[in-house]
């Protein structure tokens, strides 16, 4: 008889503990991400006016800057340079850059003219959860490698760069965009 209170004592002590281990509070969800702080701007951010569009004599040298940087750093790239409203003037793919980065140099640089602004902003908003940039343009690229070029306080184009990390792309395109200031 005594055995078997000791064995129910035991069933009773194995289920308790196993029921509370079970029964432990689950994993706090995620918190929401939270919309962008700021509150209404007083002046139009990005207010860049639009001025003539860059000419290809320009677009080659801001392409041969950038390459010429991507070259020592032995990175391969395809370099794309935009109109104002983002068409394309020049595109250049390095010997062994990635295919499919092509058309991203392009939109990067697309996106950059349209939305008068660098796309790693973009890529700021994703990273931070909030996705209504896609909701915008189907050609938008949230990637940083794409700058307005500016000459004379007037957007004239873009620079979009792709084929290595966002940072990799951002540091060689930020060479051509440079050369407007």
């Amino acid at each position: 008889m005594r055995s078997m209170i000791s064995l129910a004592v035991a069933a009773f002590a194995v289920v308790t503990i196993s029921s509370q281990a079970l029964a432990q509070a689950p994993a706090p969800a995620t918190p929401p991400a939270q919309p962008p702080s700021g509150g209404t701007p007083d002046a139009m951010p990005f207010d860049i006016p639009y001025g003539m569009s860059i000419g290809l004599e320009k677009a080659k040298q801001l392409v041969a800057a950038a390459e010429a940087e991507a070259k020592k750093r032995n990175w391969k790239m395809n370099i794309a340079v935009v109109d104002t409203n983002g068409e394309p003037v020049l595109f250049e793919r390095m010997e062994g850059a990635q295919i499919a980065s092509g058309a991203i140099s392009i939109n990067k640089a697309r996106t950059a003219a349209r939305f008068r602004r660098e796309t790693r902003l973009f890529y700021n908003v994703y990273e931070s959860g909030h996705t209504y940039p896609g909701t915008l343009d189907p050609t938008l690229t949230a990637s940083p490698g794409g700058f307005p070029l500016v000459d004379g306080g007037k957007l004239i184009g873009a620079i979009g760069c792709s084929g290595g990390t966002g940072d990799q792309d951002a540091l060689i395109c930020k060479v051509g965009a440079d050369l407007m200031k």
